[in-house]
């Protein structure tokens, strides 16, 4: 009884076994918020998209570029992408070589020997036999194309693996002259602790300050000197990482400096249905989707016929009375084999395919929105960076007239060492948040670009 109403009903689905992929309704709307407005999300526009930029256009530092240029052309993850592109181009022309008949040739020869004195009898065949299984009911079809969507599939997460090396090899390029900016902020520090240690000192042997005073200065340059070394293992750590990702050995890398980097300040974002084309993995989602539907379609060609003609053509010298010379025998067949009960495998199926094709909707309308959520998390840091920067400028501005004033009343007695190396220390942590708050603003630019799918050309 069950088989019979899928029967009925397939048949009422002939007509769809054709049909080709429709983008089903998504949550398009509202799937990115506002980064300054509570519960709001952020208004669209119509502008050029900050994803469809060229890379090289973002990204304008001349040695970033060919640090980009030669992890495209050696690193091995993007290498193994394209061959995967490969492997599949070849399924989808097995797939498609499916339609035309597949054609065997299968020669054949024997010697028979009866009794003492007779004659040998020697016979030979050389058959070609051609079969071909007729696509009425959407099988073959729905084959093509469903490998044609796991093509796209490929070539998305390719595409996906281009974009995210590109913005890798940025942000840790951004890393190591934000490293470098700091060492230099720590050098320049390391010297005026060591000028307030001497100073110290100096007030110690005139009896204007005590031995703790010198001991304070003393540690508070040795402090300094440690993050020196510190800074400097995690430029060697970046470099190495980087020089994996082009897929040479760990080597220095030449770099620019972390004042002269100019990144976009305006974003176009153009949410909404451009996600859905611009950004490659959400695109790719959409695709696996399609392999679903075309999987759907194929359960449902197996409840039809199946009809496979086949015919041969053999040049023989063996075929009754036939003697040689070898003559050609023609032959033709076409079967029809219908599916009537097949232990529940096909309704399973069906039923499996349809399960599938539920699950890839999900993944893909949860893939739009988790990429809306990197959007919204690169705009909120990328403002509240650009806030803080601005503060602490300011900030860094009134520490430094803090340590040049306390060092002066230090000098004349009318200040204590102690609000001495506060103020040095004070300044050494504003200007490394600066920094570290200016790369964090580079780092929103960077994974911005990646969120809206950039790195295509």
């Amino acid at each position: 009884m069950g088989l019979t109403a899928v029967l009925l009903s397939s048949c009422k689905a002939y007509h769809s076994l054709y049909d080709k992929y429709e983008r089903p309704d998504v949550v398009t709307q509202g799937v990115v918020r506002d980064p300054v407005a509570d519960n709001a999300p952020m208004v669209q526009t119509d502008s050029l998209n900050f994803g469809n930029l060229p890379w090289r256009t973002v990204f304008t530092d001349p040695q970033l570029q060919v640090l980009i240029e030669r992890g495209l052309a050696n690193n091995p993850d993007l290498i193994n992408a394209a061959l995967n592109v490969e492997m599949v181009e070849q399924q989808l022309k097995v797939a498609k070589l499916a339609f035309l008949p597949s054609v065997v040739f299968s020669p054949q020869a024997s010697i028979a020997h009866f009794g003492t004195h007779s004659e040998s009898s020697k016979t030979y065949s050389l058959p070609i036999t051609a079969s071909w299984s007729v696509p009425l009911f959407g099988g073959l079809t729905s084959q093509k194309r469903s490998a044609e969507s796991m093509l796209i599939q490929m070539k998305d997460y390719q595409l996906a693996a281009r974009t995210g090396l590109i913005c890798h090899i940025a942000n840790l390029y951004y890393t190591l002259l934000m490293l470098d900016k700091n060492l230099e902020i720590v050098t320049n520090m390391e010297k005026l602790t060591k000028d307030t240690w001497d100073m110290m000192k100096l007030q110690m042997q005139l009896g204007r300050a005590r031995s703790t005073s010198v001991q304070s200065a003393e540690a508070a340059y040795y402090s300094v000197q440690t993050q020196r070394v510190d800074v400097q293992r995690q430029i060697r750590e970046t470099e190495n990482s980087l020089s994996l990702l082009l897929g040479e050995p760990a080597q220095g890398i030449a770099r620019g400096t972390f004042d002269n980097q100019y990144l976009p300040a305006e974003f176009a974002t153009g949410i909404g249905i451009q996600l859905l084309d611009n950004r490659p993995d959400v695109h790719a989602k959409e695709m696996a989707l399609a392999q679903c539907f075309y999987d759907i379609e194929l359960a449902r060609s197996r409840f039809y016929p199946n009809i496979t003609i086949s015919g041969t053509g053999s040049f023989t010298n063996n075929a009754g009375a036939i003697v040689n010379p070898g003559k050609m025998l023609w032959s033709a067949l076409a079967s029809l084999v219908q599916p009537i009960f097949q232990n529940g495998q096909l309704i399973a199926g069906l039923r499996v395919a349809e399960a599938k094709y539920k699950q890839a909707y999900n993944d893909w309308q949860n893939s739009i929105l988790s990429a809306g959520s990197e959007i919204s998390n690169c705009l909120v840091q990328y403002n509240s960076s650009e806030e803080k920067s601005q503060l602490e400028a300011k900030q860094i501005e009134v520490l430094k007239k803090n340590v040049e004033h306390t060092t002066l009343l230090y000098r004349q007695s009318s200040s204590t060492y102690l609000e001495v190396i506060t103020a040095q220390q004070n300044l050494l942590n504003a200007e490394i948040n600066k920094v570290s708050d200016d790369f964090y603003k580079m780092q929103a630019v960077v994974n911005l670009y990646y969120a809206l799918g950039g790195g295509a050309n």
